[in-house]
């Protein structure tokens, strides 16, 4: 059983634990996930120590907020922190989203009937709300987050966050964010509106610590805490192998050349290389908070092992000498490569 740390974050009571579960996987994301399976994960993920579960009306079109339902829900709703998202409303007449496809083939698969409409009201923001409370059977979750406002930043900077400063002043939630897996929106988000925390995939991996030129400084400055997903940047990080994939796509050569480069590292000490990807992102002092993702309980088992390997400080100092790492970016130490 883990025993991440905890971490207060912004001015408004909210703790964070280093290490959450982030669900998308579970909504069916590229294949099928049965039921039973993804309530096991989620329920062995409780049992092992996580604290801290993220999910959305995209993932799964509300598949993933009734998973959660039909595990942890019921456990003592003081025990866990959950964070969902606004932004998108499930409509059974929802038009086609191009950005949920590949192609012909959709991201999320066997999904309940209906499909996710863009709505960054006021409105839209609290029925989101109770609709995602509606699917997860609780009265509550403790973070909101605008989720993907990339073409729709003044809508979210004014009337969005309007309804979520509200919420968090009622106390219906404990803390307001936003959810991106690009910067420049979340950087501007961040300078504009009082954000407990920003939920970054993707941008401060091994592979890409972009975030560290706009967006970490601005939450360093405002106060808001960063939790990252995406840290095997779409396995890559796992498997650097010809047909592996970035950002959901095909990796470019240069990508998968700079992974390799650092796997050769990472073998030379024995290290696999998703475990350094996995510890990498903690050593950050503005990131509080890791999600792993996972499909099965041994996925989950996988994971958690990986937060446990030893890394020695040398690994970190040949990739950093390589550069094949931002000169500026803090690595993690063996004494404390997991908080």
């Amino acid at each position: 059983m883990i025993e991440p740390t905890v971490t207060e974050v912004g001015n408004h009571g909210l703790t964070l634990p280093s290490i959450g579960f982030g669900t998308a996987a579970l909504g069916n994301f590229l294949s099928v996930v049965p039921e039973r399976q993804a309530v096991e994960t989620l329920q062995h993920a409780y049992e092992s120590g996580i604290r801290y579960f993220d999910t959305a009306p995209l993932y799964g079109h509300g598949l993933s907020e009734q998973r959660i339902a039909n595990s942890i829900a019921g456990e003592p709703r003081d025990n866990y922190v959950l964070s969902t998202k606004i932004g998108r409303l499930l409509r059974p007449d929802a038009p086609r989203d191009e950005s949920q496809y590949d192609g012909d083939d959709p991201f999320y698969v066997d999904v309940p009937p209906v499909g996710p409409v863009w709505d960054f009201s006021y409105e839209g923001v609290i029925t989101s709300l109770h609709e995602s409370l509606e699917r997860l059977q609780l009265d509550r979750v403790d973070i909101l987050n605008m989720h993907d406002p990339d073409d729709h930043y003044t809508e979210a900077r004014d009337t969005a966050y309007a309804a979520l400063r509200d919420l968090r002043e009622q106390g219906t939630v404990t803390g307001i964010g936003a959810g991106m897996n690009t910067t420049p929106i979340l950087t501007r988000l961040v300078e504009s509106c009082d954000l407990d925390v920003v939920l970054l995939a993707g941008r401060y991996t091994l592979l890409d610590q972009s975030s560290v030129s706009d967006l970490l400084p601005a939450c360093r400055a405002n106060g808001t805490a960063v939790i990252v997903g995406g840290v095997f940047n779409s396995g890559i990080l796992i498997d650097p192998s010809d047909d592996a994939r970035f950002d959901y796509v095909p990796a470019s050569g240069t990508m998968l050349e700079k992974a390799r480069r650092i796997r050769t590292i990472c073998d030379r000490y024995g290290v696999p290389l998703a475990a350094a990807a996995i510890q990498f992102p903690l050593a950050h002092p503005q990131i509080t908070t890791v999600l792993i993702g996972a499909r099965s309980v041994d996925e989950l088992h996988d994971d958690l092992a990986l937060l446990a390997v030893p890394i020695p400080d040398a690994l970190w100092h040949d990739i950093r000498s390589a550069g094949l790492l931002d000169p500026d970016v803090p690595v993690p130490s063996l004494e404390g490569a997991v908080r």
